[in-house]
């Protein structure tokens, strides 16, 4: 038996981490359906999991940009700028397209329950105000508050200092980020055991009974996700690179997607990100910037939550909308969106924002908000999957366009 154990787990060894998380996928469910109790005790491996990809997240986003630009070479080019209208032009998109989907398949809602004790920002100005509050705040406070805006400009500016340095000081801050990275690596080797500790939990805890009321409500979310996963953000990728994107949209949602459907969190799936950008050969002064950047402001899965959830609570209480003000919402959500908060049901909070462009009052859209932690199960894992695999998908495009990819992307594998 001891041997027939151990040629299963050498052969599991041999396989993609893919097709390891798939394996602590199915046995999750399995666990959740045999023995609820045993899998909620096993999910702390989930938690554990979680909490080890925040913690090493952004001190590899600080060292890696800062080694990124300290060794950056004069005249070399990176690809910030492109990536970061890809970025702007999908997260608009997605919600032109849940504006379109609520307008034909309308929602309604049972706004009775209680509503999250949350506080969610005054207005659009509260979250630019937020935005630029945290790209000034103090580096140690930035770190440990996992602040990656605040990450990123320290970053930038150290690492433009240290090009005026000493060779010995650059090349010590790029052992330091090979270094992290090596940690990350061991890090997201776990991932099959964390997953399968996250699905055999959140079954055996929660189950999926509690959506069945929500059912149609979910369908358009998930639906507008997934058109935008399979349809839009493929047309955006192939008016870039001017060739086939399906190769690069399905390994980035194998690769990225996955992790983050689970996680759920973008700043927790910015490791396994990076990883995939190296992997996939893009180039790291780019990538390195672009992708926790990406996990801050590419938010094309927020955009379509906080418009659909908006436009269900206008539908249940007979509000009219017209075009000029779909066109306005489409743009609020974008830039909402753009302010949500890397972690799980960031979104949510910026619902009420978007409920007053029809003035609807904050209690009232305080519910939503809980009807969005209800069916936040599937809603914000799709969420994070869609936002996190396409800060991958865009960083490839803008490198592929500009023909800065060491291997053909059909050719990486994790």
């Amino acid at each position: 038996m001891t041997h027939a154990n151990g040629s299963i787990l050498q052969r599991l060894k041999g396989t993609s981490l893919v097709t390891r998380i798939i394996f602590g996928l199915i046995a999750g469910i399995l666990l959740a359906v045999v023995s609820p109790e045993y899998a909620s005790a096993v999910g702390l491996l989930g938690t554990l999991f979680v909490t080890a990809l925040k913690a090493v997240a952004p001190v590899l986003v600080f060292i890696l940009v800062t080694a990124a630009i300290a060794n950056h070479k004069p005249g070399e080019r990176t690809h910030i700028r492109p990536i970061l209208v890809l970025y702007l032009i999908g997260t608009f998109s997605a919600a032109v397209v849940a504006v379109l989907a609520s307008s034909l398949f309308p929602s309604s809602l049972t706004l009775a329950s209680a509503a999250a004790d949350v506080t969610p920002p005054a207005g659009i100005s509260q979250v630019l105000l937020s935005l630029l509050s945290s790209a000034v705040a103090n580096p140690v406070t930035a770190l440990m508050q996992a602040n990656f805006i605040g990450i990123l400009v320290w970053a930038v500016g150290l690492g433009i200092a240290i090009r005026q340095g000493s060779e010995t000081t650059r090349n010590v801050f790029s052992d330091l980020s090979h270094g992290v990275s090596l940690i990350v690596r061991v890090v997201i080797s776990f991932a099959p055991l964390g997953i399968f500790g996250l699905v055999a939990s959140t079954l055996a805890e929660n189950g999926l009974g509690v959506l069945g009321g929500y059912a149609h409500l979910l369908a358009v979310l998930l639906g507008c996700m997934l058109f935008v996963a399979f349809v839009v953000n493929p047309l955006i990728v192939f008016a870039k690179i001017r060739r086939n994107p399906y190769p690069l949209v399905f390994t980035c949602l194998r690769e990225s997607g996955i992790t983050a459907f689970f996680t759920r969190s973008s700043a927790a799936n910015i490791p396994v990100n990076l990883q995939l950008a190296e992997k996939l050969g893009l180039h790291e002064d780019t990538y390195s910037v672009s992708i926790p950047l990406g996990a801050t402001i590419n938010m094309a899965g927020a955009a379509i939550t906080i418009t659909v959830l908006t436009l269900a609570a206008v539908h249940t209480l007979g509000i009219a909308v017209d075009m000029p003000t779909a066109i306005l919402l489409s743009v609020v959500a974008a830039v909402c969106a753009c302010g949500a908060s890397g972690v799980a049901g960031g979104s949510l909070l910026l619902i009420p924002l978007a409920c007053s462009l029809f003035g609807i009052p904050s209690d009232v859209a305080m519910q939503v908000v809980a009807v969005g932690f209800i069916i936040g199960i599937l809603q914000d894992a799709a969420e994070t999957a869609l936002n996190s695999s396409t800060d991958v998908l865009f960083t490839a495009a803008a490198c592929m366009a500009a023909g800065e990819v060491r291997e053909p992307v059909a050719q990486a594998r994790v």
